[in-house]
């Protein structure tokens, strides 16, 4: 009878799949001393974008009632559920209101996304304001905003707003400040409160990477993804009556 040899290819090849995934750290104290400062180095680069934005939008933080007078309000989007203003945007928009009614500002420009014919942010943002007593025809709406610089971009090239006043939450307005600034806008930010639930923290550790490419954007200044003609409903909402 013949014997059948065992063979154990297969856990020598098990063990060299675990030792390889295993990663090896250096040996000598020279090399463990490299690692971390190459791992410090990493850090440091990734946490510069953020203090730009900290650094730019530093003196620019207002409340509702310090922020100094413009005649534009920008705000931007933040999300639809059910055809509706989300929570979070809902903050921004009866922060907006309030600097409206308070003689803060003299139009409110909405600026969001209308990529789809089923999502039309900026439409449900001018409804929710005309509820809250703004005059229609003081709301323009920017149906192009597709993210922060590209609402910046627009505001300046499109909509002829040279100073405004940026209606965001907290984690998000340092950001908008200083990319409207490089965008050409003279701009205060109002920095809305909310709930600090756990989509308030994501989106807080989120900017961080949102500030690198916030970064790019400032120092490539790429054009939006849709720019078109200049419109003059801004300087038209300014003649309208309230």
């Amino acid at each position: 009878m013949r014997l059948l040899r065992v063979t154990h290819a297969p856990y020598r090849t098990l063990r060299r799949l675990r030792t390889l995934s295993r990663p090896r750290l250096p040996r000598t104290r020279a090399g463990r001393r490299r690692t971390v400062q190459a791992a410090m180095l990493l850090c440091v680069l990734a946490l510069l974008p953020a203090t730009w934005t900290f650094t730019v939008s530093d003196n620019r933080l207002r409340t509702v009632e310090s922020v100094p007078r413009a005649e534009v309000a920008v705000v931007f989007g933040a999300g639809l559920q059910g055809g509706e203003p989300g929570s979070y945007l809902v903050h921004r928009l009866d922060t907006a209101a309030d600097l409206y009614r308070q003689g803060r500002v003299e139009v409110i420009l909405v600026t969001g996304d209308n990529s789809r014919h089923d999502y039309d942010e900026p439409h449900a943002m001018s409804m929710y304001l005309t509820k809250r007593g703004v005059p229609h025809a003081r709301i323009v709406s920017d149906f192009a905003g597709f993210d922060t610089w590209d609402s910046c971009v627009r505001a300046k090239k499109i909509f002829g707003v040279d100073r405004a006043v940026l209606v965001s939450q907290g984690f998000h307005i340092r950001r908008a400040v200083a990319l409207c600034q490089a965008a050409g806008v003279q701009s205060y930010g109002v920095g809305v409160s909310g709930s600090r639930n756990a989509t308030w923290y994501y989106s807080g550790v989120r900017e961080i990477v949102a500030a690198g490419k916030a970064s790019l954007d400032a120092t490539f200044q790429p054009d939006p993804k849709f720019l078109g003609p200049k419109e003059p409903t801004v300087r038209r909402a300014l003649t309208a009556e309230r």
